[in-house]
């Protein structure tokens, strides 16, 4: 109505400026000229205001015509046949020349709401198909659709228990009138979809793709514009995928992460097993024998058999503190403490640390005097020496040699335990230091390399197997090297 009433205004009084401007040359101008300089109110009055205001930008250039421009002047007496010949053909052009004007700015109009809606469905698009969390996602399909159809107020609901749950609004939120309105069984209508009516009505539109219901979009009011109405469908359609696809996204990670930790309490149990059950049925044998036969046997007998509880007793321990370890690991709360020290130092607190189990073996260790000296934390890296120190004694076979050494290798200080035993198949030697692997012998690889391998990480270093051409296996690790100190 306002642009209506502008665009007769603005006809109106361009007819009557051009009319004064024509009136002094009116001895000098035909009719038909008259007319067609009388067209450009008509055109500015329909551009603006529509066909209304042309047909009123009409009848002032009618009048103006009729007035001052048609014998005799000053007077709407028209005269002769071929002034109502002139005036009549200057009223069906001129409602002609409004009705296309108005059909053409409208085609504009439509083609700008189509284009802007087609910009707002493309960042809306953009905006809900990126990976977003549910509760994001929600807060940002209210808070679009609030900015977008400028609605006093959005809110989303889901079904839970069977109860409508508000989940996420934007603007002013729902009354708790309105929230037993939408109860199925309150028995109050609800105007559903979004056909036009009331702008202050509650209404809902359903998110629903592929027929499965995943919420209800609540809304005072729809927009008032065909174009918005049906930007409505296609927002709400968009909005109903990506929240059907964020929810199966997160029902898919917790399947995975319940796959993932029946996975890890599986190969636990194996990885325990695997390390238990020696140790336990050995410290079990010896006990029972030193117990109902302890008067019989000789003491060297009774002291192997001690040692080999020991023995057995310190393996156990070890196996408790990798489980320790592996829960720090898996809570991500490792954290490192680091000292410097020099590589003797770790080499020789980590043999001792082993007790009697290395009591069948001889231990070569070499560490230069010439070695920088180590920046770690003392008591991961001591035990990841021990993990390779154990593994080592549980795959080599009694009275051989284990050497630990470390060495330059170019700018980097390594450190490694080698043994004699059978080595690690080659197509176990990119999993060996995985999680509870499965290896090609059969059998799992334990805990003590998954470990062995965390702690060095954690340090910024590696750790890593390498084939001994005389037989056996190396484990080879780096280590950072502290700065000297300033002089």
């Amino acid at each position: 109505m306002r642009r209506r009433l502008l665009g007769s205004i603005i006809g109106v009084l361009s007819a009557l400026a051009l009319g004064g401007v024509l009136l002094p040359l009116r001895s000098h101008v035909n009719v038909s000229t008259t007319a067609l300089v009388l067209v450009i109110p008509v055109v500015v009055g329909a551009a603006i205001g529509g066909f209304t205001a042309g047909a009123v930008s009409v009848a002032a250039g009618f009048l103006i015509f009729d007035y001052s421009f048609v014998p005799p002047y000053k007077t709407l007496n028209v005269g002769t046949a071929q002034n109502w010949v002139a005036l009549v053909v200057y009223v069906v052009v001129m409602l002609l020349v409004a009705r296309v004007v108005d059909r053409l700015d409208t085609t504009r109009l439509e083609v700008l709401r189509g284009r802007d809606a087609m910009r707002r469905v493309s960042e809306v698009s953009e905006l809900l198909v990126g990976d977003q969390p549910v509760e994001e996602l929600l807060r940002n399909i209210v808070a679009t659709a609030q900015t977008m159809f400028n609605v006093p107020g959005v809110s989303l609901l889901e079904l839970d228990n069977g109860e409508l749950v508000v989940v996420a609004s934007a603007g002013e939120p729902l009354t708790a009138e309105e929230l037993h309105q939408l109860d199925p069984l309150s028995g109050t209508p609800i105007r559903v979809g979004t056909a036009a009516g009331n702008e202050s009505e509650l209404r809902t539109v359903a998110l629903s793709p592929s027929g499965r219901p995943v919420g209800i979009l609540a809304m005072r009011g729809v927009p008032i514009a065909e174009t918005d109405r049906a930007l409505l469908n296609t927002f709400a359609n968009d909005a109903a995928l990506a929240l059907e696809r964020a929810q199966l996204r997160e029902q898919a990670l917790r399947s995975k992460l319940l796959e993932e930790a029946d996975r890890f309490r599986r190969g636990l149990l194996g990885a325990v097993s695997h390390d238990l059950r020696t140790p336990l049925a050995t410290i079990k044998v010896a006990s029972s024998t030193l117990s109902n036969r302890g008067e019989l046997l000789s003491p060297e007998d009774s002291r192997l058999l001690h040692q080999l509880i020991e023995i057995e007793s310190d393996r156990l321990t070890r196996l408790v503190t990798n489980l320790l370890d592996m829960t720090r690991i898996e809570a991500g709360v490792l954290t490192l403490h680091r000292a410097t020290m020099p590589i003797s130092d770790l080499i020789t607190e980590s043999i001792a640390a082993m007790g009697s189990t290395l009591n069948d073996y001889t231990i070569d260790v070499s560490s230069p005097a010439s070695l920088p000296e180590v920046d770690i934390d003392p008591v991961l890296m001591g035990q990841v020496l021990v993990n390779l120190l154990d593994n080592a004694a549980r795959h080599a076979p009694a009275h051989s040699v284990i050497s630990v050494k470390g060495e330059r290798r170019g700018p980097q200080v390594v450190l490694f335990v080698a043994d004699q035993g059978p080595g690690v198949p080659a197509s176990d030697r990119e999993t060996i230091f995985d999680r509870f692997t499965q290896l090609s012998t059969g059998g799992r690889a334990g805990l003590g390399l998954t470990i062995a391998k965390t702690f060095v990480e954690a340090h910024g270093e590696h750790v890593w197997y390498e084939e001994v051409p005389s037989g056996g296996a190396r484990f080879v690790l780096s280590l950072p090297t502290a700065q000297p100190s300033p002089r």
